[in-house]
């Protein structure tokens, strides 16, 4: 199984829409699924250029799946459904 790559939108948009609570995310998937994730910082993953409302941000990427309106549970829900 190779890992899954979790990217988190660290843009401004994402940052100001809530992905700032975002920030302990890397810290706890690692912690809980070890080497099974590779957890990133994206500076923009640009969803919010191919959206017209902003209001789907903060966007994290999990595999090939991209989570909006993303919280923890929300990410680690998808992580749990990719494993």
């Amino acid at each position: 199984m190779s890992k899954i790559e979790i990217r988190i939108c660290a843009g401004t948009t994402c940052f100001v829409m809530g992905g700032s609570g975002l920030q302990d995310l890397a810290d706890l998937l690692v912690e809980k699924y070890g080497d099974k994730v590779e957890v990133k910082a994206s500076p923009c993953l640009g969803m919010c250029s191919q959206n017209s409302e902003y209001s789907a941000a903060p966007y994290v990427k999990v595999g090939d799946e991209i989570v909006s309106s993303a919280t923890v549970e929300k990410v680690i829900a998808e992580v749990e459904k990719q494993l």
